[in-house]
């Protein structure tokens, strides 16, 4: 089975997105992506690129990330019955 293709976002949620972190900015001339940025940091960093006339690149955020807090594992190695 191929995976469903992702909905892309409108230009509203994308800007909504804009402080949110986990933003990956990838480059066909750069070995080392610049990662877990926030969004705003990556588009800036792709303009700096384009103004300075390289090579854009990719903005990309894993759609399935899932970051816990504290909070949340506590409460999970609870359920679990883990000491604490």
């Amino acid at each position: 089975m191929t995976k469903p293709e992702a909905k892309k976002p409108s230009h509203q949620e994308l800007v909504a997105m804009l402080q949110t972190k986990g933003w990956d900015f990838i480059t066909g001339t750069s070995t080392v992506p610049i990662k877990n940025r926030t969004l705003d940091e990556q588009v800036r960093e792709a303009h700096k690129r384009r103004t300075g006339g390289e090579e854009v690149g990719r903005i990309s955020k894993l759609e399935d990330a899932i970051e816990l807090d504290l909070f949340q594992l506590e409460k999970l190695w609870e359920h679990l019955g883990l000491p604490m």
